[in-house]
């Protein structure tokens, strides 16, 4: 049986809440930064990879901005359902986006020229996007947030895409292979797919106020994750950040 779980104190709610804001201001940041160099070096080198990378990178801001607004009120929860929304249908449109323009890569047979920029902000992307995406999930998930673990989801999917960005433009230059990004790409899509429609749902994650006569769901280690955090917390008195 799963040890019971409380929710947090109202200031370790209110730490949790800034750490969420903070990190989201950082993703919304580097995403900018990412958007416009990935944009540029796009046109540059006629690579749609790198275009459609720059412009997942304006959905990413976008889903940040939804959930800053989210946690700017006294009374976050209320906008949970409308921010879950919002980042779901920035999925599907990422789904949208990259399939059209993956299967137009392929079928038009464009050849990429090598990019420079691209492969360093692809290289980039891929070693600081997972950080930001842990540090965001598990803020969210002890607070019990589903829009924070659902940004965090999207942050996590850039870090594929920039995988795939690398991985096409390494090939592209390399080897000449100016369908591989495009390819990958298009896998990338179906989870983009799968994880707008489990935002729509809410089914991100359980969170901790998901408890039945105090008692956690049974097997959920989701849950068991967040209690843990929230135990440790509880043990070790007031937090002090």
């Amino acid at each position: 049986m799963t040890a019971p779980l409380h929710a947090p104190s109202s200031e370790r709610r209110a730490v949790l809440s800034l750490r969420i804001r903070l990190l989201a201001a950082a993703t919304i940041t580097y995403n900018l930064i990412e958007a416009v160099v990935a944009l540029w070096a796009g046109g540059v080198a006629n690579s749609s990879a790198l275009l459609g990378f720059g412009l997942d990178s304006v959905i990413e801001v976008s889903s940040a901005l939804a959930l800053s607004w989210q946690f700017s009120a006294k009374d976050p929860e209320r906008r949970e359902h409308l921010t879950l929304r919002i980042i779901a249908i920035s999925f599907f449109a990422l789904a949208a986006f990259v399939t059209v323009d993956s299967v137009r890569a392929l079928t038009g047979g464009e050849a990429a020229q090598h990019s420079t920029p691209g492969i360093v902000i692809a290289a980039l992307s891929l070693a600081i996007m997972p950080v930001l995406s842990w540090a965001q999930r598990r803020a969210g998930r002890e607070l019990g947030s589903r829009t924070a673990v659902a940004d965090s989801k999207q942050t996590l999917l850039c870090t594929y895409l920039s995988a795939v960005l690398l991985a096409g433009l390494v090939l592209n230059s390399a080897l000449g292979w100016w369908w591989a990004d495009a390819g990958a790409a298009l896998v990338i899509a179906g989870i983009a797919v799968r994880e707008g429609m489990e935002a729509w749902r809410g089914e991100t994650c359980c969170t901790i106020p998901n408890v039945i006569d105090g008692q956690a769901a049974e097997g959920d280690d989701c849950c068991a994750e967040a209690g843990d955090a929230t135990r440790r917390h509880s043990a070790s008195g007031p937090a002090t950040e």
